[in-house]
């Protein structure tokens, strides 16, 4: 049997019944969704999702500063000001103006 990552379960034919209370029930917890008794899917709550995109953004950007530090001797110096004018020379211009 799949491993059940999650702190409820409910099977696919009960939460079709009334998903919205499966999703009140399960307040701050994770429900993975069963079909024949292996998980399909999983419910999770706002935070706990955005808690995990800020775990795979970092690393994301860990392998970057990883594979950026095995070329330090190619590396140029620059300045926090510089690097804030070339940052916002690529935002759109909406974007950029509400940052100034």
């Amino acid at each position: 049997m799949d491993a059940l990552l999650a702190d409820a379960s409910i099977g696919i034919t009960e939460l079709k019944k009334n998903p919205s209370a499966v999703i009140r029930d399960a307040g701050d917890a994770s429900v993975v969704i069963l079909h024949h008794n292996r998980p399909t899917a999983y419910l999770v709550p706002p935070r706990r999702y955005e808690a995990m995109m800020d775990v795979l953004d970092d690393l994301a950007l860990a392998e970057i500063v990883n594979e950026r530090l095995k070329h330090l001797d190619d590396a140029e110096e620059a300045s926090i000001e510089e690097l804030e004018t070339a940052a916002r020379a690529k935002l759109p211009t909406q974007v950029s103006a509400r940052r100034a």
